[in-house]
């Protein structure tokens, strides 16, 4: 199980640290899920040592698929391993909304990330104009295929895909337990269906407006494997009461 932190477009180096640190005692020792924030790319070094000695990691919110060259405002994979970074966030429903990502890319970022010992965060979901029309599962599976067409995994630990209702993004709703564990097990059988028994290994994540108060709710569906946390990961006592409730869902199982 893994709970991550998406900072977005939020915080200044100093107050970064002061998160990071919170988020440091308050679950720093935790060791039966694994914890991770990801903040902007401008604060990465100075909470990569905020964080060190502590089991919480570090992560990306995005990354270039090239390893290098004239692609200035970029940021590539060698840059963000050289920075202490284990995850990076790809495809999330921000981007590819204000920024134009596209499946394609999301793809060629994904092998990247895989060559550069990442575990990409995998971002896919679908509208609102989408899930009242019944495509999600449409949706959902195509932005599944497309992000990892001939991608080979080597462990299940190697890859974290993130359902994100986007219409639960930053709106204050959430799909119910029953509708996020419904598209969690569709993205479960598809996996399956490209990885076998690897399948298994890999953490689906839900990633739409989880807080202390529904976390426990949602974590304990069968195949929520934990949370890609936005808002709530910006208030470190938020945030840590999520994790210990991914705690007790984990011992639960």
């Amino acid at each position: 199980m893994l709970i991550a932190g998406n900072w977005k477009m939020n915080t200044d180096i100093a107050s970064a640290v002061s998160l990071a640190e919170g988020v440091a005692r308050e679950v720093g020792t935790v060791d039966t899920v694994d914890v991770a924030v990801c903040p902007p790319f401008i604060s990465i070094d100075a909470v990569s040592v905020a964080l060190r000695g502590t089991n919480v990691r570090l992560g990306a919110q995005n990354m270039h698929e090239a390893a290098d060259g004239a692609y200035t405002g970029e940021i590539s994979a060698g840059m963000l391993t050289s920075a202490g970074c284990r995850y990076v966030i790809l495809g999330h429903s921000e981007r590819r909304q204000y920024f134009g990502e596209t499946d394609e890319g999301v793809n060629a970022k994904t092998r990247v990330a895989l060559e550069n010992n990442l575990v990409p965060i995998v971002c896919v979901g679908e509208t609102l104009e989408e899930r009242r029309a019944g495509r999600e599962r449409e949706v959902v599976e195509t932005q599944v295929r497309n992000a990892l067409k001939d991608i080979d995994l080597s462990s299940g630990s190697d890859l974290v895909v993130a359902y994100e209702p986007v219409w639960a993004i930053g709106t204050g709703e959430t799909a119910t337990p029953d509708q996020a564990q419904e598209v969690h097990a569709i993205i479960r059988r598809l996996l399956e269906e490209l990885y076998g028994g690897t399948a298994k290994d890999i953490a689906i994540l839900y990633g739409g407006s989880m807080k202390p108060a529904n976390a426990a709710e949602l974590l304990g569906q069968a195949d929520v494997d934990g949370g890609l946390i936005g808002g709530a990961s910006l208030n470190a006592d938020d945030f840590a009461a999520i994790v210990r409730a991914a705690v007790d869902a984990a011992a639960a199982t």
